[in-house]
């Protein structure tokens, strides 16, 4: 399928600065969100583990962290629809402040259910992390489109590689300062960083790129459009759709085998006290690998198609599974290795998928095609926190990595259809 790009060549030669103004935002933003959410994965696991006491719920936490756009997918597309990028990205940060509040009060009353309901709107900031590779290529030519979206991905390697580190630290600060109970200070840093974001965006992202590559388009007075026109998008158009599969899967591999990889970590301790700390830098150099060679990815897009690139990642997800499944719980060095190659393939579908929903539609049917591609990922990452915590509970975390490469493999049928570019 050709490619429909947002602006002609002159245009965006034209747009050039406000592009470039885009992208230094984004970038800024990327990192402070970034922080967030490395701090919410590195202390999911470990403080629902703490509350419920089983591993089964362990993984769900995680999984909303990540998939909390499920919640806030359908109200931010309206918005942004309305008021363009700016108020949708604002929007997902402010429901994740609302979000650590709630997490927050549930630790102080002992309340396991509130927490897990709390995680999940305090993901949130995962989905507006996600929707700002969108933001970048509204206004990005054609040929650069892959890595545009791909810099603003690598930017929360900044924020993501340092967050989970930072969670040891955020809880030491708050206990000498305030004092009580354990995991409060990481969901007061998560607030604040969130908090910031918002005001960055409403406050910089102007002109909007959205709206500004809908009056370039000439699509100024087109119908606003919803996430279930979103859904007939991708039924109708064999790309998009291959996009929202690839995206899809790819996150719900990468959820399940992180969600548990802490409880694997911790169980495997001699010190479990000392989990934090290891979880913090395995998952560390996981994020980093989610994030840190998104720009070289972005130009092989650029440069040879989606597919390829899809069917690459797809590859690497099965070789992460294999090397995080035979791992020990104690053999630190190869769980590194394993969830670094997740990282990896997460980054390439990631990548992939996006740069291929964003050329095969226009800009005004962006917002709700975009959205309802988030909104599969993030019942995706449901779904695999749903699965991992009683697959490791009841069977084993290897058994968990291997039906994750099953999942994997199921893109395959679709990226091998020559019809798609």
């Amino acid at each position: 399928m050709t490619a429909r790009p947002p602006v002609t060549p002159a245009e965006a030669r034209d747009t050039a600065p406000l592009q470039q103004r885009v992208l230094r935002t984004l970038f800024m933003t990327q990192i402070l969100g970034g922080l967030a959410v490395g701090i919410g994965i590195a202390v999911g696991a470990l403080l629902v583990e703490e509350m419920t006491g089983s591993a089964t719920f362990t993984g769900l936490a995680q999984s909303l962290f990540v998939g909390g756009s499920a919640l806030v997918v359908v109200p931010a597309v309206r918005i942004t629809e309305r008021f363009g990028r700016r108020g949708g990205l604002a929007f997902g940060y402010g429901c994740a402040v609302v979000g650590t509040l709630i997490v927050a009060t549930a630790i102080h009353l002992g309340n396991a259910v509130l927490a897990v309901v709390g995680y999940f709107l305090l993901g949130s900031a995962s989905f507006a992390g996600l929707q700002s590779r969108y933001a970048a290529a509204d206004l990005a030519p054609a040929a650069r489109r892959g890595s545009h979206l791909a810099l603003i991905v690598w930017a929360t390697t900044i924020g993501s590689v340092a967050g989970p580190s930072l969670a040891g630290l955020a809880e030491r600060i708050w206990t000498g300062w305030f004092g009580g109970p354990a995991y409060v200070g990481s969901m007061a840093a998560i607030g604040v960083l969130c908090l910031v974001t918002a005001t960055v965006i409403l406050v910089f992202l102007r002109p909007d790129p959205l709206l500004t590559a809908r009056e370039i388009s000439g699509e100024t007075d087109a119908p606003k459009r919803s996430i279930a026109d979103g859904y007939r998008t991708a039924k109708a158009n064999p790309a998009v759709r291959t996009g929202v599969i690839a995206a899809a899967l790819g996150h719900f591999v990468m959820v399940g085998v992180m969600a548990m990889t802490a409880v694997h970590i911790k169980h495997g301790m001699a010190d479990p006290a000392e989990a934090l700390s290891v979880v913090g830098v395995i998952l560390g150099l996981h994020i980093g690998g989610m994030y840190a060679l998104a720009p070289v990815i972005g130009r092989l897009v650029d440069k040879y198609g989606a597919r390829p690139i899809l069917i690459a990642g797809t590859a690497v997800l099965v070789a992460a599974c294999a090397v995080s499944g035979s791992s020990p719980a104690s053999d630190h060095v190869r769980l590194s290795v394993g969830l670094i190659l997740l990282g990896l393939g997460w980054s390439a579908m990631t990548v992939g998928s996006a740069a291929l929903v964003t050329s095969a539609i226009t800009p005004a049917e962006r917002p709700s095609t975009q959205g309802f591609s988030d909104l599969v990922m993030g019942l995706a990452a449901m779904a695999a926190g749903l699965a991992s915590g009683p697959i490791v509970e009841y069977a084993s975390y290897g058994m968990l990595c291997v039906f994750c490469a099953v999942v994997a493999l199921l893109v395959f049928p679709h990226l091998l259809r020559r019809s798609m570019k």
